[in-house]
């Protein structure tokens, strides 16, 4: 099963659209490994993180501690996260293809119909229950720079409704 987390409730079918920074139109969707990175407001900046198979001991204990994975968001989205809805939408993997592994993303270049949608009342438990961390930080322009330069495996996203860095 592959996945497409929305916050609208009534999606019939997925058409293709062209992604941000342009290219062929597709529909996106997830892999339930990475579905944690998507169980926020669609808006929220993140950034997002895991071991990996490169990753070495010292990264590890940097920024993981005893968590499997950390999501970290800005405390300002602490009360959007508790009291948004998500929509889970489940697809068959028939027609998408993975463009990236690390961050699990697959596309579809036809339409997609899901199969099931799952009404996610309370994202924050959610997100728990997969054993992922939360974390709340002030800004995160300074983990993500960090993050970056490990050798981690990450996917920071929507940072662009980040809080502007302290030199900016």
């Amino acid at each position: 099963m592959l996945f497409h987390i929305s916050e609208e409730p009534d999606i019939q079918r997925f058409e293709p659209r062209v992604p941000p920074n342009g290219g062929n139109p597709v529909v996106w969707a997830i892999d339930d490994a990475h579905l944690h990175h998507y169980l926020v407001p669609r808006e929220c900046p993140r950034v997002t993180f895991y071991a990996g198979p490169e990753t070495t001991e010292a990264d590890t204990t940097r920024f993981l501690g005893a968590s499997p994975a950390v999501i970290a968001l800005e405390g300002e989205w602490l009360d959007a996260l508790r009291s948004c809805r998500l929509y889970c939408y489940c697809f068959s993997p028939e027609t998408f293809e993975c463009i990236d592994d690390c961050a699990g993303y697959f596309i579809s270049h036809v339409a997609v119909m899901p199969i099931e949608v799952r009404t996610i009342s309370d994202p924050m438990n959610e997100i728990l229950a997969r054993g992922v961390e939360l974390r709340f930080l002030p800004t995160l322009w300074e983990l993500r720079e960090a993050v970056i330069a490990s050798s981690l495996r990450f996917s920071i996203i929507r940072m662009r409704n980040a809080r502007q860095r302290a030199s900016d």
